[in-house]
């Protein structure tokens, strides 16, 4: 009897061994929870470090190809894309027809539907050319560029540092500016040379805004503008339909509400250098 009832005792131990073994306590749990929660967080925030890495890189771009706009004015009398003939050939550059929009020399990067030797091409390939960016664009031959001999938008324009973004170049109002968008089209047989769909978000486009003006959407040297743009950067005037904007005019704000669409990628910035 004493026996069997040791026999029964043992049996229990080690069945009771068995089901700690097999099993997790709570404080076991908890400690794999907080791990995961690190995990977590660690990733989220490594996220919006890399985002805000972005945004520095993109501000120190246009910062960068300002700097290359002046050091160009100042060697050949005249800005990229917008030098004449005469000047352009002297230095072994390449130009347009001298006509409206074709280096035609008034100052304004006009764009000329996609003729060859529109201004916003020229742009990019002078400052190519004169060793002032690090892009190597080459498109031009002769005495006319086109963004035809193109395989892909970054053959023509540069590509901003935010992923799905690039810099081009048009004129409003009597200045110039850099656009900062995702293009969609680069030539048109008729119309504008480039076309382009909104791919910062709100926050983004903010963020921008702030670290180069005043970060206002309707105000300053950088604007938002509409988030399908064709040629011409003009302003967006209206609350704005794609939720980039809250209202119209100087009372308008960027929409940086994370819970709603400040992430969702709706923007597209127009940046005044000249």
């Amino acid at each position: 009897m004493i026996i069997l009832k040791n026999l029964h005792t043992k049996a229990h131990k080690q069945r009771s061994k068995s089901a700690r073994k097999s099993g997790f306590t709570l404080i076991e749990l908890s400690i794999v929870l907080v791990i995961i929660g690190l995990i977590v967080g660690g990733v989220l925030t490594g996220q919006d470090l890399i985002k805000a890495a972005q945004v520095r890189a993109t501000v120190s771009q246009y910062e960068g190809y300002n700097t290359a706009v002046n050091t160009f004015q100042t060697k050949y009398n005249g800005l990229p894309g917008d030098l004449i003939a005469a000047t352009a050939s002297q230095f072994g550059l390449t130009y347009g027809a001298g006509t409206a929009g074709l280096g035609d020399g008034d100052g304004m990067i006009a764009d000329n539907s996609g003729t060859a030797g529109v201004e916003g091409g020229l742009f990019w390939v002078h400052l190519s050319a004169a060793n002032l960016i690090g892009n190597n664009f080459t498109l031009a031959t002769g005495t006319a560029t086109d963004y035809a001999g193109a395989a892909s938008t970054a053959e023509v324009l540069p590509l901003a540092k935010i992923t799905g973004n690039y810099f081009w170049v048009s004129s409003s109002g009597g200045l110039n500016y850099y656009g900062l968008s995702g293009v969609t089209s680069f030539l048109e047989t008729t119309g504008p040379a480039v076309t382009s769909q909104g791919q910062l978000t709100p926050i983004q486009a903010y963020n921008i805004d702030l670290k180069i003006d005043d970060g206002a959407p309707n105000t300053g040297i950088v604007q938002a503008i509409g988030a399908s743009v064709s040629g011409a950067l003009t302003l967006t005037t209206a609350a704005s339909t794609i939720s980039c904007i809250s209202a119209s005019g100087s009372a308008g704000t960027y929409v940086t509400n994370v819970t709603t669409v400040g992430n969702t990628p709706s923007c597209s910035l127009r940046m005044r250098f000249n």
